[in-house]
């Protein structure tokens, strides 16, 4: 693996043109930052795996009711993991497209090996979604990488700048469709307004969210494998496509941002690191604090659902930016050193495998918790869910390391890199 360039005689990032990348095989700050990434999306998704999607976001669905440590916990991840990784993971995405692009037109290929590469993955994806786990975001990259293709050529600027637009439509897209259905449920005069249909639907959100919890406990608890898999088919597929829909606005800006910040030099260390330490600080402190501020408010009020449910998923935009992209910042300064360390290279080996990290997760959690295998489902409070979260990481960081020093690639990353070349390489040593 290759080292970042010494940022100290590089030039400041300027907006007007971008900065030629590192040609390198791997850059260290991708696999540091990815590894972070897919050890920090297993938190933020534990909670569904182990209980209903509609306890992930309120706790008080919680069979038997939450405890002051679901609480907590729920607050925690509010303002430092939730959304905030599964961004980190997709601005990745899109420097690794990048990336990869580079690499490939280098070797006299062009976009359609990188369009190959995404058509195998969108069926990874639909195979996650279908017959492991609802919680997908493979499919997403996929399609939206696919667009993101034809805006590969772009100046660095224009990805940018349509990366923050599409960004900022669906801040105010979600904050606005959100926040009118949490003023609709809390104000009588407002609600008085809008269509009988729209007010019944809001009036009677919190019922049928607790109803979806008792239908995914009969599922997921005595339901049979099979039984899983033709509720995915014939239940969730409608669920699944509008889930694609929704990612032109969120994961489409952040994959083109990504590749914006990969060709002016972002990852490898050609910004002065100054200027990465100052925005990386102003942004983690300044999306942390406003994430705290909207947590407590939910918090302190004990959780209230519409007002969570609003929270949740209307007002985390903004915030999320901030962070992810100051965390990233700060990660790319760290990067050179922190590789250095025992935690920081098991760190680095995790990232390079990803991939298989991501959905090796998935399909241990499908037999933790399912009740025809383990039957944890349901069973387990928030700081419990927590210790599996531990123990996976553990796992994670003790075995990805001496599997890349056996083997060239990740299982799923060779698979993945045969079927987009069409031949088999070598994955031993």
């Amino acid at each position: 693996m290759d080292h970042q360039a010494d940022s100290s005689s590089t030039p400041s990032f300027q907006l007007d043109a971008a900065v030629p990348a590192i040609t390198t095989e791997r850059l260290i700050s991708l696999d540091l930052i990815r590894g972070i990434a897919v050890l920090g999306i297993l938190f933020a998704n534990i909670t569904a795996f182990g209980q209903s999607f509609t306890v992930y976001f309120w706790p008080p669905a919680m069979p038997g009711g939450a405890t002051e440590g679901d609480k907590i916990v729920w607050l925690a991840q509010y303002v430092l993991i939730d959304h905030k990784m599964r961004g980190l993971f997709t601005l990745l995405f899109g420097a690794g497209m990048m990336l990869f692009v580079e690499k490939a037109w280098a070797k006299g290929e062009g976009r359609w090996l990188q369009f190959r590469r995404l058509v195998w993955l969108l069926l990874f994806g639909m195979i996650h979604y279908y017959f492991i786990w609802f919680g997908d975001i493979l499919q997403l990259y996929a399609v939206w990488g696919m667009v993101a293709l034809l805006m590969m050529k772009w100046k660095a600027k224009t990805q940018l700048l349509v990366g923050l637009a599409l960004y900022g439509v669906s801040t105010v897209v979600q904050l606005g469709g959100f926040g009118a259905q949490y003023y609709i449920a809390t104000n009588p005069e407002f609600a008085e307004k809008v269509s009988d249909k729209t007010r019944k639907s809001a009036a009677e959100a919190e019922t049928k969210a607790l109803k979806d919890v008792e239908e995914d406990l009969k599922l997921y608890q005595r339901g049979s494998y099979t039984d899983f898999v033709r509720h995915q088919i014939l239940e969730e597929t409608d669920e699944n496509i509008g889930g694609q829909v929704f990612g032109l606005l969120e994961t489409l800006s952040m994959i083109l941002m990504g590749m914006a910040l990969y060709r002016f030099g972002f990852f490898s260390g050609a910004i002065e690191e100054s200027q990465m330490r100052m925005w990386g600080w102003i942004g983690l402190i300044g999306g942390t604090a406003a994430s705290a501020a909207l947590g407590l408010w939910v918090y302190s009020a004990q959780f209230p659902f519409h007002l969570t449910f609003f929270v949740f998923q209307g007002t985390m935009m903004a915030p999320r930016l901030a962070f992810v992209l100051g965390l990233a910042s700060l990660l790319v300064v760290w990067a050179p050193r922190l590789s250095q360390t025992g935690l920081g290279q098991r760190l680095v080996a995790a990232g390079r495998m990803a991939f298989s990290n991501y959905l090796g997760t998935s399909i241990v959690m499908l037999f933790a918790f399912h009740g025809w295998a383990l039957g944890l489902y349901g069973k387990l409070h928030r700081i419990e869910l927590f210790g599996v979260v531990l123990l996976t990481w553990t796992v994670m960081l003790l075995v990805s390391k001496p599997w890349l020093e056996h083997f060239r690639y990740g299982p799923l990353e060779w698979l993945w890199r045969c079927l987009t070349y069409g031949k088999l390489f070598p994955l031993q040593r």
